[in-house]
């Protein structure tokens, strides 16, 4: 059996006596309607091959665009899509706590402005982010999460290179794809340890990933080691657990990873507060009192934070906020005009988790 690139009989098109239709060419192409339609429109998500492919057929069928249907086409919907990126979490949601009061945010400032909200989750295929603005679900997209940062970079420039109006929730980082609004997480990294040092802890375990992967936990990383570098104290590598996924089960698994190192350590921050709360689970399994042995300090100051036992001292991120700078970032690239990235400050909670001074 040959494969090869399928090539329509010149007598299947010529011989054709109704009004030809997109999805006749991606019959007689071997692609979807809507390869058809980005190809087309000359869409850089489609190869050159499959464009040129198309256009030709096209030619031969002798199909003309309808010019009032596709003007309708790019009027606006009036509706903006949020994808939630599918995080690992404790029950069937897939969707991290955090997110939960950011969307209530979102949802509330679209309807003050006259939007309809669409709420689904990001998929692994290479053009689902294709799919919105194309088949007109939507005028933009806000996304929230996307696991591994320099994985998601590839499908950010996509977008980008489609000119898909978008903006994220995220670190904002250099050079970066696109629009975001994010927390100024050194800020508050710093505040979180400059605290754990005013009580007068010295032997700070940081739990988190501190690489380019996830940026939001680097810079958390970044304000701790600030903050011990000015207070003389050098980090230690052996108090450093990586930790990339936000669960209980991540926090308790990696706190009792550095409780087996047998490395001393009288604090403990988590680059999350699900991180924190397992890792507070860990300690109390160990023998361990909170605070009493271990201060301990999260980042988000999700719901759950203060109902732990103890109530969790943690890094709050201002959601409502957040919630609002998405959406009116996103419809001032819907009307034309520059939306740059910002960065929300950090603001320290404290709780019963760090205890007083000692």
């Amino acid at each position: 059996m040959r494969c090869g690139v399928f090539a329509p009989r010149p007598r299947q098109l010529v011989h054709m006596k109704a009004k030809s239709t997109s999805f006749d060419i991606a019959y007689h192409a071997g692609v979807s309607q809507a390869t058809v339609s980005r190809a087309l429109r000359g869409s850089p998500l489609v190869s050159l091959d499959t464009r040129r492919r198309v256009q030709e057929i096209a030619r031969q069928l002798n199909y003309k665009v309808d010019k009032n249907a596709s003007a309708l086409r790019r009027q606006n919907t009036a509706t903006l899509a949020l994808l939630l990126f599918e995080d690992p979490t404790s029950d069937d949601s897939l969707i991290n706590p955090f997110f939960l009061s950011m969307l209530g945010s979102i949802t509330r400032t679209c309807a003050r402005q006259g939007y309809d909200l669409l709420v689904s989750f990001q998929q692994a295929s290479e053009d689902w982010h294709a799919e919105y603005q194309d088949a007109h679900k939507a005028d933009g997209l806000i996304l929230l999460g996307y696991g591994d940062y320099v994985v998601s970079q590839h499908k950010l420039q996509k977008l980008v290179e489609q000119g898909t109006h978008f903006v994220r929730w995220g670190a904002v980082v250099e050079g970066q794809p696109g629009v975001s609004v994010g927390c100024d997480n050194v800020q508050g990294g710093h505040a979180a340890a400059a605290h754990l040092l005013d009580l007068g802890r010295r032997r700070i375990a940081f739990i988190g990933n501190a690489t380019e992967h996830c940026p939001e936990f680097r810079d958390r990383w970044l304000g701790y080691r600030d903050a011990l570098l000015a207070a003389g104290i050098a980090p230690d590598t052996a108090l450093q657990v990586d930790a990339m996924d936000s669960t209980e089960e991540v926090g308790y698994r990696t706190a009792r990873e550095l409780l087996d190192r047998g490395v001393a350590f009288d604090a403990l921050f988590a680059a999350s507060d699900l991180i924190a709360i397992g890792a507070m689970r860990a300690l109390d399994d160990a023998g361990l009192r909170v605070p009493g042995d271990v201060s301990v300090v999260g980042f988000d100051d999700i719901p759950m934070a203060r109902f732990a036992a103890p109530p969790l001292t943690t890094v709050l991120q201002d959601t409502k906020r957040a919630g609002e700078m998405l959406v009116e970032r996103l419809l001032a690239q819907l009307r034309g005009e520059p939306a740059d990235s910002a960065m929300l400050p950090a603001q320290l909670v404290i709780r019963r988790s760090c205890g007083s001074r000692a």
